[in-house]
């Protein structure tokens, strides 16, 4: 499709005062005019004429297969030209509304017969799924800049939106330059007395004292610790609540999307220790099931399960998950449960079912924190009689809250209470932890 360019519709603006002279009958004033239109008309169909075909002109989009949800991937456009012409147009995309451009848009380009130029492309990650890119089209001008065209073209490939998996690039590259303490994590690997010597390795701080080798710190006038294997085999089951509590925002993206996050970091972080990895997604129904297993095709399982799931405003019906598991988890297992609790009442049925489950399991609650209800009642909204009411309903909240965390650290369950942004931190801290002392 041919399209005027705004440089035509300057040179008619310019030329207008000829047709303004014919409507006065000035002499020789038609001729004029109808040479100007001519010329105009003879320029304007060369520059079309001058413009390439689709035959002439390639284009090819070439993005990473995959993107976490607000992570940021970088691809390129690739623009070649056989055209013998000099070639000037910009690239035009219409991406799904799953995923959002980085880079400023339309992006311009310039090119001599057989020369071929790359147009950097970031995307983030908005909504999970798998989705098609969309179309691409060059807008490309003629010569002389009076006339564009629009080449459409379809290159039918896609992207799959996952849980943010910055975090689990970010703690494998930390666990192999030994700087996981960068991220939050205080012990990598350390089970206790009784197990396998490892190696030796510098001293840092936050290590046991018990295990400084004091000979191997003589020789080389520093101080040295011992390192020990951390036992294997062991089972690690990730429960997700996808019930209403989970829809609440935090910052700009909900609960959900932090658990879903850590998740995947928590199992990458087991498969990595030779642990065997499953999962149970669960709101008013069982939403999915990974059984354990191990190595990569564990963590790509689980992937594969977190990417269509979404929260409801349903509530979970913690029953039936505890019932899924009792059925297909009968070894002993560590139950990393990630939901929220509001109060003793409300949260009665969570709170017997993990004190039941204790018995048999080593369940591990992480309860995501509402960091505005702990705003409101820090400081509250004024002095107003309704800001008091507000600080006063805030405090109620999260005590009954408290209370309900409580009740079940005394039923012989682990309690994660946290926040969703230092989240991911403080559950790899809790296996490690529990890995590290061997009750699995």
């Amino acid at each position: 499709m041919y399209i005027p360019t705004r440089r035509l519709a300057a040179v008619v603006l310019v030329t207008a005062p000829v047709w303004w002279l014919a409507a006065f009958s000035v002499p020789h004033a038609v001729v004029a005019v109808w040479v100007t239109v001519v010329a105009v008309a003879l320029a304007a169909l060369g520059d079309a004429l001058g413009i390439p075909g689709r035959s002439a002109l390639r284009v090819e989009r070439t993005m990473p297969s995959s993107v976490g949800v607000k992570d940021v991937v970088t691809g390129e456009y690739r623009v070649s030209s056989r055209w013998p012409l000099r070639v000037v147009g910009a690239v035009y995309d219409l991406l799904p509304a799953a995923v959002r451009r980085e880079t400023p848009a339309p992006q311009a380009f310039a090119l001599g017969r057989g020369d071929e130029v790359a147009l950097p492309l970031s995307l983030s990650g908005r909504d999970r799924g798998e989705w098609g890119l969309g179309p691409v089209a060059l807008r490309v001008v003629g010569p002389l800049g009076l006339m564009a065209r629009t080449i459409r073209y379809a290159p039918g490939d896609r992207i799959l939106v996952t849980p943010s998996i910055a975090s689990v690039r970010r703690y494998r590259l930390l666990a192999l330059q030994r700087r996981l303490r960068d991220a939050g994590v205080r012990v990598l690997r350390r089970r206790g007395e009784g197990t396998s010597f490892a190696g030796l390795r510098e001293y840092v701080q936050g290590d046991d004292p018990r295990f400084i080798d004091w000979k191997a710190s003589a020789r080389r006038r520093a101080l040295i610790t011992r390192e020990f294997s951390v036992e294997q085999g062991q089972t690690v089951l990730i429960v997700m609540d996808c019930g209403r509590l989970m829809t609440q925002l935090a910052g700009d993206l909900p609960r959900f999307e932090y658990a879903l996050s850590s998740a995947l970091v928590l199992a990458d972080v087991a498969a990595g220790s030779g642990d065997q990895v499953g999962l149970l997604a669960f709101d008013d129904e069982v939403r999915a099931w990974v059984a354990p297993a191990r190595g990569a095709e564990a963590l790509r399982a689980i992937r594969n399960a977190l990417i269509p799931l979404q929260a409801s405003m349903t509530e979970p019906d913690y029953a039936t998950a505890f019932r899924t598991l009792g059925a297909r988890q009968r070894k002993r297992a560590l139950i990393v449960f990630y939901t929220d609790v509001i109060d003793p009442r409300a949260s009665q049925s969570l709170i017997a079912y993990t004190a039941r489950g204790a018995r048999h399991h080593l369940p591990v609650v992480v309860a995501l924190r509402n960091e505005s209800l702990v705003a409101a009642a820090a400081t509250g909204g004024g002095r107003t009689t309704t800001a008091i009411y507000e600080r006063a309903a805030a405090e109620e909240l999260l005590s009954a809250r408290d209370e309900a965390l409580e009740r079940m650290r005394q039923a012989g369950v682990s309690v994660i209470d946290v926040k969703p942004q230092a989240m991911t931190a403080a559950v790899v801290n809790r296996y490690l932890e529990l890995k590290g002392r061997g009750v699995v």
